[in-house]
């Protein structure tokens, strides 16, 4: 098994200029929203990858809307956080993301969303992804 150290930070903590990915906690209709992709057969939050240019705000409401149709949301920075895999380590912003309307048409590399009460046992990337579910349970008051 695989050595990943995951450690959150306060918002704002990590420099854009370090920060790779965004991921999103996102809740519409109160359930999570969980994408697929199409490579894979494991679940996720929305996330991605900021492009050069972009703030992590705009890579998150562009990574919202690419991967699982939100075209309409309210985004509050919860944490940033550091993962260490090989003694390589990436940097990331988690949002909490309250979705008011939702385009369900999946677009680019994402096979399937599913709307759930709580995390998927199948998960992509369980190591960091427990721990800012946890995170996004405790700013939307359900932990």
């Amino acid at each position: 098994m695989m050595q990943v150290s995951t450690r959150l930070l306060a918002p704002g903590s990590i420099e854009l200029q370090k920060l790779n990915y965004v991921v999103m906690g996102a809740r519409y209709q109160e359930k999570w929203i969980f994408v697929r992709h199409r490579e894979r057969s494991t679940w996720e939050m929305v996330s991605g990858h900021i492009e050069a240019g972009e703030t992590a705000d705009q890579a998150a409401i562009r990574e919202l809307s690419e991967e699982a149709g939100v075209v309409n949301s309210s985004l509050k920075p919860l944490c940033d956080y550091e993962v260490e895999v090989k003694g390589k380590k990436e940097y990331g912003r988690f949002y909490g993301v309250e979705v008011s309307e939702l385009d369900p048409r999946l677009e680019h590399e994402i096979e399937e969303l599913v709307l759930a009460d709580g995390l998927p046992e199948a998960l992509t990337y369980p190591e960091v992804h427990v721990r800012l579910f946890q995170r996004a349970l405790e700013h939307f008051g359900l932990s």
